[in-house]
């Protein structure tokens, strides 16, 4: 695929919405995971906001990798798109945490009997999203801030 628009690269516009998709979906799951009334607030939304996340990471990546192909190799690029490479899983693993937490508060609690079993569910669902999340939130910042290395001291 070609990833430009009027000669001009996608990339960047892509980066900006996942640099923001994501940090934003992190801190939706933070919000969900500690917070009863965003949980209620933010409903099925959370995981959609997980979903765009997720879905802005491969764009991003792919029209990287386009634009990697197209500019001169350094290394500073490199450590940029091996550090790029890591971001999926961590966009997947959010996206999938919100929607079974979503999930889980719509239809498990109330079919669920053994108390052991919602307690378990309830400490371990948001500290898994907290961590999923923050994690993400790290990745984030750190592969853009390789990625400007690589614009402006490459």
């Amino acid at each position: 695929m070609d990833w430009q628009f009027g000669g001009l690269p996608l990339h960047p516009l892509f980066v900006h919405l996942t640099s923001v998709a994501v940090p934003v979906a992190a801190l939706t799951a933070i919000a969900v995971a500690v917070w009863p009334r965003a949980r209620r607030w933010l409903a099925v939304g959370a995981p959609i906001i997980g979903l765009v996340a997720l879905v802005s990471v491969p764009l991003a990546t792919s029209s990287g990798e386009w634009l990697e192909h197209h500019e001169r190799e350094t290394a500073l690029l490199e450590r940029h798109t091996e550090l790029a490479d890591g971001m999926l899983p961590w966009s997947i693993a959010v996206f999938a945490l919100l929607a079974l937490w979503w999930a889980w508060h719509r239809f498990g609690t109330a079919r669920v009997t053994n108390r052991g079993a919602v307690q378990a569910v309830g400490i371990i669902g948001p500290v898994l999203l907290m961590v999923v999340a923050v994690v993400s939130i790290v990745e984030v910042v750190v592969i853009g801030h390789a990625g400007a290395e690589s614009v402006w001291k490459g």
